[in-house]
């Protein structure tokens, strides 16, 4: 319990008595926060949001591993729970299906992504999944995973059974009481504003669902969700199914070779489709619930069947299920629920208005772990799980339009089944945000992916004809998807000559004021108290030290800082924490960086700039303002190639210029232009950590090996007692080689180690220079190197071997010279 003293617990009010609703109720009171209250416009226990039509089918395996822990921990308190002498969890166990060889291999690496989070299963051939679905046509299915811990939530019981336990400990559900306005004063909500009175508050929670963009708007808070309407289906009784005594025995189900799902009612199939055009639904029009009963809906959330959607679902099932063939649909309707432009929930406080919480975008699957990560956010400061995808302030500035929100909305709905790469960028709207090089790149035959709205040049076709003399094992299929030999080529130029980078998507933040240098030493790690053109890696931590993010800090004059951050969440944080006489801005947009990075780098910019860039002049982690030709440009000699070189930004109406001038300087070099698989690569045979992906605020910088970048003898700065306190670690990112010169993995796979998984791997590519797939990994500390151990890749066991870091030039020659 947080609640410290006889200090009353603070008032809260939560929009929303569906799961989420429910669940932050009992979370929130179970920590001693017990003065709660949650609003809702229908009728409890049902009042007519997702929850009240919502199936129920909750299969935990994700890529995500945050949306898996959060689905874990929704079925471990659901088993816990019970309404009425019955369960509000059945663990009949979960079964996904293969019809086509694409689908089986998919699964062998969905069964990666379970046993990397945890999550037991296994792959089953086609005589298995008849056994546990004797109801399947077992001629067109080829395998399926089995995960016997997944199953159905009675997402109606489980709120039945949380607002009581809420009650018992102080807090209030008041249905009929439909929203109207949110209170504030000073940047802080106050109340919250009904048809039947107002509700003081000094936290509120939009749990509202479909209706969340509803809210946000009385709070002046933009909610990124679009909600569509999903067809789902009961048939008549089924002779196969007659004599059921429960209302489920059989796995659910999933077909996503059609998009379709399936689960027992008794003698009934459920069945849902996603197979079918996305049918938007605008939730400022969505009636309320009295209105929708008026209109013959069941309740707000129940849009009328629409049948001609239907049809090529059914013919689906029927060949799927025979026993379907005699048999039609008895009812159905079209289920709202919500689609953010990446899938993700969105949660978290509004800097904007302090105290406004969101707990929105978030499905039945995930919504107990979702309620705990939000109450411990608000009781502790912090949720205990990394949150950073889920996180309200991810997205950027032009990914928040009404259009782009409709748009990736409707197309996470259309591909909600698809088998996605983790390169695989959306189709649409794009491009949209590009950098002024971009023309150039054009012309030299990038091949674009794309990250936060940017285009991305991942390799240039204009290298083809670098690549021919590469000697690379081949690829299969998946690891051969938005990869080209090119890259090699590419990595190996930058290790030889010189190559350009744009490095333009990378976030800047320009921090001035009297007291920036004050403020950013006690936000971050490292010692930041050096002279102007220094550069600092740091990191921002939280108070458990867990890495919020990695910074770069350029002090370019005594009260001015350039800072590269990764996220819109580095400069939320930031400005949540600054005096009122600091000014931090993102000058990203406004600003251009091209990374010149190899051994003639120094050859190419030296003669072009009338500063001494020579190694005693410039040293390594240092910054200067000077020209490029006739472009200003702030140069910081960084790399992350682990080659010479520096980082040169201007502003974006010089960024051509700049290009060009260093385009033209460097042909008598063979300079090149690179794209961002070749700068993986190298960045990895470096051991250059990616924030989000290497390591999170669940990791302190001592496992995350990054310790370097802690100061533990100078002034107090945020996270610094609690790493104080932190013992020996007991896991650590591990730099592994893959032992065969042709084995590739690509992120995200279990490691073996004495035959047993005991950790995941978080970044790999192909190290062109070492010859052999480089990967890093969460393992147990004290592997020490030469150990062996497995990466499971699609099924197959790969052997790896722990190795010592830096996995290239560990002397820093390269870079320092």
């Amino acid at each position: 319990m947080s609640t410290r003293g006889l200090r009353p617990p603070p008032r809260v009010v939560v929009i929303g008595a569906g799961v989420v609703g429910c669940s932050l109720a009992d979370e929130l009171t179970a920590r001693g926060w017990t003065d709660v209250t949650v609003l809702e416009q229908g009728p409890l226990p049902a009042p007519g949001g997702s929850t009240s039509h919502a199936p129920g089918l909750v299969f935990r395996t994700s890529p995500s591993r945050t949306l898996t822990a959060f689905a874990r921990y929704t079925v471990e308190k659901f088993t816990s729970l019970t309404w009425d002498g019955a369960p509000c969890f059945q663990r009949v166990g979960g079964l996904e299906l293969a019809t086509t060889p694409e689908r089986l291999a998919d699964l062998h690496r969905r069964a990666g992504y379970a046993a990397s989070w945890g999550v037991p299963g296994e792959i089953v051939d086609a005589a298995r999944c008849k056994e546990l679905w004797p109801l399947l046509d077992e001629s067109v299915v080829l395998g399926g995973f089995h995960t016997p811990g997944d199953g159905l939530a009675r997402a109606v019981p489980a709120c039945r059974a949380q607002l009581d336990r809420a009650t018992a400990r102080g807090a209030r559900f008041l249905d009929r009481h439909t929203v109207t306005g949110i209170e504030r004063q000073d940047g802080r909500v106050t109340g919250v504003v009904t048809d039947r009175g107002t509700f003081p508050a000094d936290h509120v929670v939009s749990a509202a669902g479909f209706w969340g963009p509803v809210v946000g708007r009385m709070a002046g808070v933009g909610v990124p969700l679009q909600p569509l309407a999903h067809q789902y289906a009961r048939t008549g009784p089924l002779p196969e199914l007659s004599g059921a005594t429960e209302e489920a025995s059989k796995p659910i189900l999933r077909f996503q070779d059609r998009d379709l799902y399936f689960r027992e009612h008794g003698d009934r199939l459920g069945v849902g489709s996603y197979a079918h055009r996305p049918l938007p639904v605008d939730p400022f029009a969505v009636p309320g619930y009295d209105e929708s009963r008026a209109r013959h809906m069941d309740m707000p959330s129940s849009y009328p069947f629409t049948p001609q959607d239907w049809a090529p679902s059914w013919e689906d099932c029927r060949r799927l299920m025979p026993a379907l063939r005699d048999s039609d649909v008895e009812t159905g309707f079209n289920g709202v629920f919500s689609f953010t432009p990446d899938g993700m929930p969105v949660l978290g406080e509004s800097r904007d208005l302090r105290g406004f919480w969101l707990a929105e975008a978030v499905w039945v699957t995930h919504s107990a772990g979702v309620a705990k990560a939000v109450a411990e956010w608000m009781v502790d400061g912090r949720p205990s799980l990394d949150v950073h995808e889920c996180d309200l302030t991810r997205f950027e500035e032009a990914q928040r339009s009404p259009a782009y929100v409709r748009d990736r909305g409707a197309q996470q709905f259309t591909e909600v089944y698809d088998v996605i790469h983790p390169l695989q960028p959306m189709e649409r709207p794009r491009p949209l945000r590009v950098s002024p090089f971009h023309a150039r790149q054009r012309e030299l035959g990038a091949y674009f992916l794309e990250g936060g709205g940017w285009e991305r040049p991942h390799w240039y076709e204009g290298n083809a004809g670098l690549a021919p003399d590469q000697r690379l094992p081949d690829r299969d299929a998946w690891s051969a998807r938005h990869w080209s030999p090119i890259a090699a080529a590419e990595a190996r130029v930058t290790r030889e000559r010189v190559a350009l980078y744009d490095m333009t998507p990378l976030r800047r933040l320009e921090v001035t004021g009297p007291g920036a240098l004050a403020f950013l030493d006690r936000m971050t790690s490292n010692n930041l108290r050096k002279k102007p053109g220094a550069v600092t890696y740091t990191l921002l931590l939280d108070e458990t030290g867990g890495i919020r993010s990695d910074l770069t800090v350029a002090r370019l004059a005594p009260d001015r800082f350039q800072v590269g951050a990764n996220s819109p969440a580095d400069l939320d944080h930031l400005l949540r924490h600054a005096p009122d006489d600091l000014h931090i801005r993102d000058i990203t947009s406004g600003t251009c960086c091209v990374g010149v990075w190899g051994p003639l780098a120094r050859d190419l910019v030296q003669p072009l700039t009338p500063d001494d860039f020579s190694h005693e002049a410039f040293g390594y982690f240092r910054a200067r303002e000077t020209y490029i030709g006739h472009v200003p440009v702030t140069a910081m000699r960084l790399s992350y190639v682990g080659e010479l070189g520096w980082e040169l930004y201007t502003t974006a109406d010089l960024g051509l210029r700049l290009w060009d001038t260093l385009w033209e300087a460097g042909r008598d070099l063979g300079v090149i232009a690179a794209g961002r698989s070749a700068f993986n690569s190298l960045r990895l045979e470096k051991g250059y950590r990616a924030w989000g992906t290497d390591m999170t605020a669940e990791d302190n910088p001592f496992e995350a090996g990054v310790g370097f970048a802690v100061r533990m003898d100078k002034a107090d700065f945020v996270g610094r007692a609690a790493l104080a306190r932190a013992g020996e670690p007991g896991r650590r990112l591990t730099p592994l080689l893959l032992d065969d010169p042709a084995a590739v993995v690509l992120g995200k796979e279990p490691v073996h180690v004495d035959g047993a998984p005991a950790g995941y791997v978080t970044s790999a590519s192909y190290g062109y220079t070492l010859g052999r797939c480089v990967a890093y990994a969460w393992l147990p500390a004290g592997l020490a190197a030469g150990t062996g151990v497995h990466v499971e890749y699609f099924g197959e066991k790969v052997p790896a071997t722990v190795a010592e870091e830096p996995l290239f030039d560990p002397r820093m020659t390269r870079i320092r010279r």
